[in-house]
Parts: C-alpha cells; sequence; structure tokens
C-alpha cells in the first residue's frame, strides 16, 4: 500500500506521535516544551523518524534533514543543561525544536501529496506546483511563528527580569 516498505511503515507510524506532540505542544504552549511528557514523546518520535529515515531515503536531501533533524532535536533537548547560555538557552531551545517541526513537516507533506490516494496522487512530482506551494506556505507559517515565539519569550524575559 502507498509503495512503503516495512521498514518505511516503522519510519512513517514512529514519527507521526511527533507530529501530534507537536500540534498539541504549538496549540497549547506556542513552542515545543522539551522537559514535559508530550515533549518526552515529541523527543522519542523524532529520533526514530530522524534515524530510520537514513534507511528509507531515496534523494540525498533526505539524509541531510535526517542529520539536521538528529542534531536539531540534540541541541534543543541538550541545551537546557549549558548552563554559561542563561536567558539565552531558551532561545536555543525554542528556534532549534521549532526547526526540527519545519524538518518533520516538509517531508511529511511531499510524501503526502505524492502518495495519496493511493494509484492517483495529487501531486505527480516532488517539483509540482502543489507541493511547492505547500513547501512555500509552510516556510512562511515557520518564519512568522518563530518570530512571534521569540517575541513571546523576550516579554516572558523582561517580565521575569522586572520582578
Amino acid at each position: 500500500m502507498f509503495g512503503i516498505s516495512p521498514i518505511g511503515w516503522v519510519h512513517t507510524l514512529g514519527s507521526l506521535p511527533a507530529l501530534a506532540m507537536a500540534i498539541y505542544m504549538l496549540v497549547r504552549h506556542g513552542r515545543i516544551v522539551p522537559r514535559s511528557i508530550p515533549g518526552a514523546i515529541y523527543f522519542a518520535s523524532m529520533v526514530l523518524g530522524g534515524t530510520t529515515a537514513f534507511l528509507v531515503a531515496k534523494q540525498p536531501v533526505s539524509y541531510a534533514i535526517g542529520g539536521l533533524t538528529l542534531i536539531l532535536i540534540a541541541v534543543g533537548y541538550g541545551v537546557h543543561h549549558v548552563t554559561f547560555l542563561g536567558r539565552l538557552r531558551r532561545y536555543i531551545e525554542t528556534i532549534s525544536l521549532s526547526f526540527s517541526v519545519l524538518l518533520l513537516l516538509l517531508p511529511t507533506i511531499t510524501e503526502t501529496l505524492t502518495r495519496v490516494p493511493d494509484g492517483a496522487p495529487l501531486a505527480s512530482s516532488v517539483s509540482s506546483p502543489i507541493v511547492l506551494g505547500s513547501h512555500g506556505a509552510l516556510l512562511l507559517a515557520f518564519v512568522v511563528g518563530l518570530i512571534v515565539q521569540i517575541v513571546v519569550l523576550r516579554r516572558e524575559g523582561r517580565a521575569t527580569a522586572a520582578a
């Protein structure tokens, strides 16, 4: 079904909880919250998806996305322990994990549009206008969302400093 191999299904189904947790945390908190139960699920699912991407990749860009995703997850979840960075840690954490969401969504959109519905997908190739338009809209949403997240973090930092 959909031309997906067994390891491809592990990759796809293993990544789905990350998508659900990202949506939940972005709606509820406005950012990925690593030190939470949804954050732990996001971490495990992203690591599974990122590592299995190397096993299902067919294009060089897929290897880059998988590798960069793993780096961003490591930075986003590990920066909390780098105490000398001070308040900068929250910015690095937020930017890294938001970028990881973008890297989750780009191939998700591409694969969905080029495989669904089975046998007659909405897009014939990755260079199809619907795929490129979706990527453009996603990139715009990422930039706007990141700006909002940074503004909110700055306001929170000022409120904390004033208290």
